[in-house]
């Protein structure tokens, strides 16, 4: 029996267009064995939501690169939480915050937005894969 892949909905959060990391994720997360479910750019929480609905996903990652991410994602674990997603695991990373900030007080606002992971600019789609291998209880 072959085992169940975990679907991870992707996508860029907000008015941002930046599309080619959320390509490289793609293709490191679809090599790395996942399901991927691409929004692409401009992507609305509700559509985050309503596609890990529709695939019954274990995963949203969003993406931004333009420095509004803190903004574009306050909300969405609560969003989540109303649309009956409570143990949907959220992963953001990216340029998300405006500015050069310490990452270690990024992360602890992530955090306390619900998000389970944050990762900085420039992050290996490996650190990323390894997390979710993690988090998603994947063996190799």
């Amino acid at each position: 029996m072959e085992k169940q892949k975990k679907t991870l909905v992707i996508g860029v959060i907000g008015a941002d267009v930046h599309a080619v990391g959320n390509q490289i994720l793609y293709h490191a997360f679809t090599d790395a064995g996942f399901n991927v479910i691409n929004l692409g750019v401009m992507v609305s929480q509700e559509e985050f939501i309503n596609a890990a609905i529709e695939t019954n996903a274990d995963a949203i990652v969003v993406s931004s690169l333009y420095g509004q991410g803190e903004l574009d994602c306050r909300g969405l674990r609560e969003k989540c939480d109303e649309a009956g997603l409570e143990h949907i695991l959220l992963y953001v990373g990216g340029n998300i915050v405006i500015g050069k900030q310490p990452f270690e007080e990024v992360e602890k606002r992530f955090k306390a937005m619900g998000f389970d992971r944050s990762f900085p600019p420039g992050t290996a789609p490996e650190v990323d894969i390894a997390y979710l291998k993690e988090d998603l209880h994947v063996e190799d």
